[in-house]
């Protein structure tokens, strides 16, 4: 008969052997003849040196839209909805240095040394789309609290490689060239099919071979609109950047004969939506740790 001594070192024997077999399993598991699978994913490795641009695109949301009743040309709680989400996924990912947004699209550019994933592509797209996405209805309610969700929006993304800070900023100037190329034809187009009777096949023709000139005096000699009050977000879109703040804190300190409340000035990023231009110069003087070597 076994002391309590012997039985509990019997115990532990007994406990390190099925250990050691149940690890040996593991790793018999691990290198199965079923593993030759791995084999088959593809090498998507971002090359090094190279800002990493994740771009989203609403799926269909012509159609969402029109089910959901956004307004024409803009709808403030859309836009508002989607520069949440953008933040929510600045906030939640690694290595975000700027992000650009305009009607149903978003750009978030990574930092040309980011390791995050070890630079897989398909990495950086699904966990970029996919927190957008999540965010999108669960913020909905914040934003379009009369109006219930009908179903859950759909997102695709795509990854781009830019090898050099100017093709970064063409990149950027690019899309908000876009911004405003499209926001001056819906704006317009709207005002033709709203205001002034157009169907929409009308409205089309109407506009079909002017250019930014004629659009500006279209909307100015017949709606009294001046497309450039329209507001920033609308002609520019929505730039997301991360600045430092300043604030102060209280802090307990213990003291011999108590404690005491003191007052501590502490700074921390957060990100901030900015309404402006990004094709001059002068945001980039502004912003230089954006494109700075060591971010």
């Amino acid at each position: 008969m076994l002391c309590g001594c012997g039985l509990l070192q019997k115990t532990i024997l007994v406990r390190r052997w099925v250990g050691r077999v149940s690890g040996n399993a593991g790793r018999a598991m691990a290198k199965s003849k079923f593993e030759y699978v791995r084999q088959f994913e593809a090498d998507d490795t971002c090359l090094q040196n190279c800002w990493i641009v994740v771009r989203l695109d609403g799926r269909n949301f012509h159609k969402f839209a029109e089910q959901h009743y956004f307004t024409k040309p803009n709808d403030d709680r859309a836009l508002q909805l989607m520069n949440r989400c953008a933040q929510s996924v600045m906030l939640e990912l690694e290595d975000i240095t700027i992000a650009y947004g305009q009607s149903d699209e978003y750009s978030f550019v990574f930092n040309k040394k980011s390791n995050w994933f070890k630079r897989r592509a398909s990495k950086f797209m699904t966990h970029v789309v996919s927190q957008f996405a999540t965010s999108y209805v669960f913020y909905w309610k914040d934003y379009f609290s009369d109006q219930p969700l009908l179903y859950p929006p759909g997102f695709d993304g795509r990854v781009i490689l830019y090898p050099s800070n100017q093709n970064l900023r063409d990149y950027l100037s690019w899309r908000q060239a876009d911004c405003h190329i499209n926001n001056l034809y819906n704006t317009v187009f709207w005002a033709l099919a709203l205001q002034g009777g157009l169907t929409k096949v009308q409205a089309q023709e109407r506009l079909r071979g002017t250019l930014s000139a004629d659009k500006n005096e279209i909307l100015f000699s017949e709606f009294n609109i001046n497309y450039n009050n329209e507001p920033l977000m609308y002609r520019k879109g929505t730039v997301l950047v991360w600045q430092k703040v300043n604030e102060i804190a209280t802090k307990q300190i213990n003291l011999s004969e108590g404690s005491e409340d003191k007052e501590v000035k502490r700074t921390r990023s957060e990100v901030t939506l900015l309404h402006c231009d990004i094709i001059g110069q002068q945001f980039w003087k502004e912003h230089p740790e954006i494109l700075a070597d060591d971010n």
